[in-house]
Formats: C-alpha cells, sequence, structure tokens
C-alpha cells in the first residue's frame, strides 16, 4: 500500500518506498477509515517544499514513526500543487485552528473528511507524542472528537460568505495606492517586513495605474501616479539586485527570508518567473529601463533552459536543497571564487557580489547592488562562474506541467518574445500552448496537470481555466492565430457554466467536482493571482475582443470584491486591481488589419504591442478575416494596411502608419 500507485505527482512518488502506508486522496481512503474506525492523517506538500522534505526524513522515514501512524490512522498524501482545492480547504481549517499555516500541512480528520487538530512542520518527538495523543483521544472519547469536526465545518462555513461592492472605478484604484503607500518599504522596497515575497500582481497594478493617467491630469493626479511609479520601480530594482534574483543565470527564488531581498528561500517557482517575466518586460515597455530589459531576458531564457520539458510544457519548479542543503547550489564563499577566477578577477567579482558572509558557514548569496563600469569583465566573469557551479549537483526538478501556471507562461513569453523581438520566445509559447490543447483539454473542459505528456487525474480548477484562457489570447494577440482565441472562448464560457457562485463571483472548483466539506471560493491573490480575478481580467479581454456583454457584465460584477479590499487589503488584489484598472480605462481595443507577413502589417501591430496602454488588447488578421468580432466590417485602407482603435467597439477613424497609431493610443 505505500506505493501511491497510478498517480503521476513527484511529491506523491517520491517517498512512496518509506514505512508509512500511504494512500492517494480519494473515497477509498474515506471508507477505509470508516471501516477501521480511525481518524484520516491527512499530510498536504509538495515536491519543492523543503520542510515537506525535512518531516518526511524525520518522521515518515523512521520505523517507529511510521508504525504508530500505520496502526492508529489511515495516511493520505495530497500534492498541493494537484489538487488545490483540497489543500485549499485544509489550510483554512488549519489557519483557523493554529493562526497559521504552510507546508508541510498535517491535518487530522474524522473518516467523514471533518478537520478536529491540524499544523504545519512537526519535530519527530513532537510528531509521535501528538500522534500519541490524538489516538488515545479517538479512543476515549470519539463523540467529543467527532463533535469537534463537525463544530469546526460549521464554523467555517458560516464565515465563508463573501463581501462585495460597487464596480471598482477611479477613486478605487486610487484609495489602492494609497494603501499600498502605507505598507511600502521605501529603503528596501516591497511592502511590510520580513519575510518579503514578489508582489507580482500589485506592481502589474502600480505599472497599470501609472500608464492610465494622462500627462496633462491634476496635480494631485500626477503625485499619486509618481507614487505609484515609486513604489513599483524601486521594488523591481531592488528585487533583480537582491540575492532573491540569480545573478548568474537569471531566474528568481520564491521568497526572501529578510527583509532586504538578501537571502532567498531557494525553490525557484514556474508561476513567480512566469509573472515576473511578464512585469520587467512591462516595465521595460513603460520606461526602457536597461536593468528591465536584462532581467526579462535573462528570466526568459532561464525559463528555457531550465524550465523546459521534453515535451514542450514547462516544468513547475526547482527544488530549494541539493545534496541534502538549501542553496548549496547557488552560493558561494570568497575563496571559491577566487579558485574560479584568479586572484585579480577573484577580488574584483567578490567585492561586485558583495560575498561578505550572507548566507551560512561563511558562505554567500550573489547580489548586485549597482551595475559594474566593465561590462565586457562582468560578462567573462558571470560566464566563468556559472560554468563552475554547473558542475555542483543541481537542484532536482518537479517536472509536473499545471495548466495555470503554464498560462502564465505563455503570456509572458509571447509579450516578451513579440517586444524584445525574439520569435524563440514566441514559438516556446506556442509549444506549450500546443501541449495544453493536446494533452489537457478534453471535451472544453481541463485536467489540471501532466508529467511526462501523460495527463493526470485531476480536474482543472478556476485558476486553470482563466490563467490559461489569458495566456491563449495573450498569444492570439502577438501571433494572430485564431485557434487560441477559440479556445480561450471555450475554457471561458465552461468558467462561466461551471464555476460560477450565482452572486457575482466564482467558486474555485466546478459545480460537478469532488464534494469537500466545503466549496472552496478566494477572491483574494497569494503567490499567483486567485482564480476569481484571473477570471475576470481573461473575461474582460474576451469581451473587448469580441463585444460580448455576457462575460463584461461577467467580469464587472466580479470586481466588485476589489472595492471592499481596496483600503485595507490591496496586497492581496493586486491582479483585481489590474484588472478594474484595464475596466476603468477601457480597455482600450486595436484592430490590426492587414496581410500576414507584410511589413507595414508588422510595423502597425508592433506599435500596438508597445502601447502601455492598461488590458489592451490586439486583434490581428488578414483583410476579409472574421474568426474575431473586432476585426469585423474592418479593412486596410486603400490598400494598405491599417489599424483601428476602439473602446466598447467603437472605432476611430484607421490609421496607417506606426507613427499615427501612437498618436491615437496616447490621445
Amino acid at each position: 500500500m505505500n506505493r501511491l500507485a497510478g498517480e503521476t505527482s513527484p511529491y506523491l512518488l517520491q517517498h512512496a518506498d518509506n514505512p508509512v502506508e500511504w494512500r492517494p486522496w480519494g473515497q477509498e481512503a474515506f471508507d477505509e477509515a470508516r471501516r477501521r474506525g480511525v481518524p484520516l492523517l491527512i499530510s498536504v506538500g509538495y515536491s519543492a517544499c523543503h520542510w515537506c522534505h525535512v518531516m518526511a526524513h524525520e518522521s515518515f522515514e523512521d520505523e517507529g514513526t511510521a508504525a504508530l501512524m500505520n496502526e492508529h490512522f489511515v495516511n493520505v498524501k495530497v500534492d498541493r500543487e494537484e489538487r488545490p482545492d483540497v489543500d485549499a480547504v485544509y489550510m483554512t481549517a488549519t489557519q483557523a485552528m493554529t493562526g497559521q499555516g504552510g507546508w508541510p500541512m498535517t491535518v487530522f480528520a474524522t473518516p467523514d473528511g471533518h478537520p478536529f487538530y491540524a499544523g504545519t512542520y512537526f519535530p519527530r518527538p513532537h510528531f509521535q507524542r501528538l500522534l500519541t495523543g490524538v489516538a488515545n483521544a479517538w479512543a476515549r472519547d470519539r463523540e467529543a472528537v467527532l463533535d469537534q469536526g463537525s463544530k469546526i465545518v460549521q464554523a467555517l462555513n458560516e464565515q465563508a460568505a463573501l463581501p462585495s461592492g460597487p464596480v471598482p472605478d477611479r477613486d478605487t484604484l486610487d484609495r489602492a495606492v494609497r494603501s499600498l503607500r502605507r505598507s511600502f518599504d521605501p529603503d528596501r522596497g516591497g511592502f511590510g517586513g520580513a519575510p518579503k515575497f514578489p508582489p507580482s500582481m500589485v506592481l502589474e497594478f502600480l505599472l497599470r495605474y501609472a500608464a492610465a493617467s494622462p500627462p496633462a491630469a491634476p496635480e494631485g493626479d500626477r503625485s499619486a501616479v509618481g507614487e505609484a511609479t515609486a513604489m513599483a520601480e524601486r521594488t523591481l530594482e531592488a528585487m533583480a539586485r537582491g540575492g532573491i534574483y540569480d545573478q548568474l543565470r537569471g531566474g528568481f527564488a520564491r521568497y526572501s527570508v529578510d527583509a532586504g531581498w538578501v537571502v532567498p528561500h531557494f525553490e525557484k517557482m514556474l508561476y513567480d518567473n512566469a509573472l515576473l517575466l511578464r512585469v520587467y518586460t512591462h516595465w521595460w515597455r513603460s520606461t526602457g529601463s536597461v536593468l528591465a530589459r536584462r532581467v526579462a531576458l535573462e528570466t526568459a531564457d532561464w525559463l528555457l533552459a531550465e524550465m523546459r520539458t521534453p515535451e514542450g510544457g514547462f516544468a513547475s519548479a526547482l527544488d530549494a536543497d541539493s545534496e541534502g542543503v538549501e542553496g548549496k547550489f547557488y552560493v558561494w564563499t570568497p575563496e571559491e571564487i577566487v579558485e574560479v577566477l584568479g586572484e585579480d578577477d577573484g577580488a574584483w567579482a567578490v567585492s561586485l557580489f558583495e560575498v561578505t558572509g550572507t548566507f551560512e558557514h561563511g558562505t554567500s548569496v550573489l547580489q548586485l547592488p549597482e551595475d559594474p563600469d566593465d561590462p565586457e569583465r562582468f560578462a567573462r566573469v558571470r560566464a566563468a562562474l556559472l560554468a563552475a557551479r554547473s558542475g555542483r549537483v543541481r537542484p532536482g526538478r518537479d517536472d509536473k506541467v499545471v495548466a495555470a501556471w503554464n498560462g502564465l507562461a505563455i503570456a509572458a513569453l509571447a509579450e516578451t518574445g513579440a517586444l524584445f523581438d525574439r520569435p524563440d520566445l514566441v514559438e516556446a509559447a506556442r509549444a506549450a500552448a500546443t501541449l495544453l490543447d493536446e494533452v489537457h483539454v478534453d471535451g472544453g473542459r481541463l485536467l489540471r496537470t501532466s508529467l511526462g505528456g501523460r495527463a493526470g487525474t485531476g480536474a482543472g480548477v478556476l485558476e486553470d481555466y482563466a490563467d490559461l484562457a489569458e495566456g491563449l489570447l495573450a498569444l492570439y494577440g502577438v501571433t494572430g492565430e485564431t485557434r487560441w482565441f477559440r479556445l480561450a472562448g471555450t475554457l471561458l464560457d465552461s468558467a462561466l457554466d461551471r464555476f460560477a457562485d450565482g452572486a457575482g463571483g466564482f467558486f474555485d472548483t466546478a459545480d460537478d467536482a469532488e464534494r469537500l466539506f466545503q466549496r472552496p471560493q478566494d477572491p483574494t491573490d497569494n503567490a499567483t493571482p486567485s482564480g476569481w480575478f484571473a477570471a475576470a481580467g481573461a473575461l474582460l479581454s474576451y469581451a473587448a475582443l469580441t463585444g460580448s456583454a455576457r462575460h463584461r457584465e461577467a467580469a464587472e460584477a466580479a470586481l466588485g470584491t476589489v472595492s471592499v479590499l481596496a483600503d485595507r487589503h490591496a496586497r492581496f488584489a493586486g491582479w483585481g486591481l489590474a484588472v478594474a484598472q484595464a475596466a476603468v480605462s477601457g480597455p482600450v481595443e486595436v484592430a490590426v488589419v492587414g496581410p500576414a507577413g507584410d511589413a507595414a502589417t508588422a510595423a502597425l501591430h508592433r506599435a500596438a504591442l508597445m502601447s502601455p496602454a492598461p488590458g489592451m488588447v490586439v486583434a490581428l488578421g488578414e483583410p476579409g478575416a472574421a474568426d474575431v468580432p473586432l476585426l469585423e466590417g474592418r479593412g486596410p485602407v486603400d490598400g494598405v494596411p491599417a489599424a483601428y482603435v476602439c473602446r466598447g467597439f467603437t472605432c476611430r477613424m484607421p490609421v496607417t502608419t506606426p507613427e499615427a497609431l501612437r498618436a491615437e493610443l496616447t490621445a
């Protein structure tokens, strides 16, 4: 029983041969618990989680601990990335019972799945005492334990109602900027104190907010725009120069354990890097920042080199550990650097990267406080250090392809490839979209994960439908390939039919999904955009391309929670605020019509894509194309490719030059 046969998740399989008799999540585990008359012990984690590995090694691989688990519990292992719905409901319970959450998540539940005790990581002696204590309580006073589980579920369900407000307006967005300013760290960037997570969605909102204000805005508005710009740029620069960013290869770690972005938690997640790639690309588009361009291209190159699977998708994560030591692959001592580079270059690099013992045992995470004055020397030193590092034992990779996170990567790579004239990045986005279409989509429904080109069994959740639709619409805007537009529409129709709550919001699971003790529903962002706000964004873009009132109204209704969150919880509504800014701004719709491969068509298309107008959508097609409604009835002017700038499907006069299009977009 200890091998979880048929599961795709590396997390579920990586400790399959330890002494614990693990069961996969499902009805069979619940039935076995009822038959044996014992509680469930649910362990939720994921493959790149450092403390999941620690607890597995300390406790699950220990014969004595495993014996206690096997005798007194039905042990269920859950990969939170495969089953975010299971993770969500039990994390809510864990936070309610303990005041905090994290992974590994350890939950004791009745055979009906009602949680009655929960925590996160437990050292082995504590865990053994806990196992014994729970087993004794179950044996001696089972009715009280069952009653405790029922009361917890009842309380959680009573608290599940979500407030909503009016559709956000400019005042809502202004209030959100003021709220963010109160928690902003002006010295080190970011929001709040340690630990600091990359605030990707908030940064996207701040960039959109700044881009939406015309130069002739009132002085008060200009001041708010300046503050939004300063918060975004200070944070983006601090992250790019800190240890959270891999200064040799590119790519961002999960978070910084300190407030100054110096020492990261070293795992690298696909979703962080996809979101940050898009934000840095948008920063460059708005300002022309040299740093933004470098970081965007390095992160894109890292994604292709380190995270691409043989099937064309993108793996979910790189572990923090190698050889059982967190960060060992990435950190350096001064002596190691001098050994690789020699005395002269070595001393220069030690100073440049601030190798001053910022990590453990005299090692340092590399930082880059300022760009060097000798770019050629810098390139040579980086290449030598990177080559030396490649000989170290590499962190493990979780090759699981997650639909939502690949959707984020598709959007980022498509836009980055188009803006930086990197067709290889666009092709990588296209390949990932093809994999998702061919492996994950089944009859208009979506499967969440795949591994090795084989789909997993877990149904897609709302974020999968929404983030993939977002990525496909971005890919369509770059390529003009209507295949992606049509698939996005299919996914969004499924989201409206299967996930809508009837009150303007969305559930995280479909109406025919497995029933848990609570149907998860949460509009707030976490490490990724909430499925709720991601759906609003994709629906808004689709409505802008189609003129669909149904999709536009659903997007606006879903944004009602933004008005409630803007004042005190803006940090947790970044994507909702970004979508709200697009809605307040229109968004702008641009139809580019001309022969494929024509230089004039390409020039108009690029001018449109270079606009930072919040949430702008671009439809690209040849004369007579009718697959996308925004293109209908719009053709060349006197045989010359033309662009139409519209809002709400009402268009101004067409233009035929990039200069005229740029003027229209800034009018």
